[in-house]
């Protein structure tokens, strides 16, 4: 009787031991999380409700009321619109090389893997400097376009809404391969092969089977990308001229130029709050693709 009474204390004591063992555990990621996301955030969100500039007490809406000035709503829409261009021809570049590289073999697959990785290799603003001497008047693609006889001017690249985009895309182009590649990687091909012996056409077969699969990959790239890019300001600085500008511009001038850290406060939560309502709907409605191509097959 006591026999089984102390091994069950000695049970009770061991399984106490391994919860506060994987408590212990634990913590260094809740710890790195509270410090470098939560608290962050906390201070954000005081600020973004403090008086402009003083940080005098009291609540107020102030900065958020100055969001709906059509300067400042202009921009944001415009970083949004720009990022989600940037999201969807990044895919329309980014899916046929990740189809391309995910049925090619595995030697040639690790030499793409590796020329897609080669740019991180290179610091991000040495590479974006690197699209002025492309785009610019006397820049490689006027000269070339000149030199075939295309056009007889150069054309006007820089300093505009498209150079923008196209830097948004080359930097972001990468984050959009890799995931899909990973999700066509996972996907079973005895599904097309059976798909094709019963008759099914290749454009049938892509779309049905292949297309479907990749939703995961496909949603991951979307993220990947249009975040980065909503919220850049690198490029626009380099790429984009007055007109161009993003929210990301504006968040970097009204905390390091204009010192209206409480306007900044509350521009970043505004874009942190679309972000997180945009992901949040994409993520349900590829959750629910999903699920209905997993009960299709």
């Amino acid at each position: 009787m006591f026999a089984g009474v102390r091994e069950r204390d000695a049970s009770s004591r061991s399984d106490l031991l391994k919860i506060r063992e994987s408590q212990a555990l634990l913590f260094p990621p809740y710890f790195f999380l509270v410090v470098f996301f939560v608290l962050p955030v906390l201070i954000i969100l005081s600020l973004s409700f403090s008086h402009n500039r003083d940080f005098s007490l009291g609540l107020t809406l102030e900065n958020y009321i100055r969001i709906l000035d059509p300067l400042y709503f202009k921009v944001l829409l415009r970083s949004i619109l720009y990022a989600v261009i940037a999201t969807l021809t990044a895919l329309l570049i980014g899916f046929p090389m990740a189809y391309f590289i995910s049925f090619v073999s595995p030697k040639w697959k690790m030499i793409f893997m590796f020329l897609i990785l080669v740019p991180f290799w290179t610091n991000f603003l040495v590479r974006i400097f690197a699209w002025l001497t492309i785009l610019g008047r006397q820049g490689l693609l006027n000269s070339f376009l000149i030199w075939t006889g295309i056009i007889t001017e150069p054309l006007h690249l820089l300093h505009s809404g498209s150079a923008v985009v196209v830097g948004l895309v080359y930097g972001e182009l990468p984050f959009m391969i890799l995931p899909i590649i990973a999700a066509l990687d996972r996907m079973d091909i005895s599904l097309l092969e059976a798909a094709t012996d019963l008759g099914a056409s290749r454009f049938h077969v892509f779309r049905r089977i292949v297309v479907p699969l990749s939703i995961p990959g496909i949603i991951a790239g979307a993220i990947f990308v249009f975040i980065p890019a909503l919220g850049s300001f690198v490029v626009p600085d380099i790429l984009g001229g007055r007109d161009s500008f993003m929210i990301g511009n504006t968040i970097k001038n009204q905390f390091m130029t204009v010192r209206d850290w409480s306007f900044g406060s509350a521009l970043s939560m505004v874009l942190m709050v679309a972000v997180l309502i945009g992901v949040s709907a994409y993520l349900k409605q590829g959750k629910e693709q999903s699920l209905g191509m997993g009960e299709y097959l």
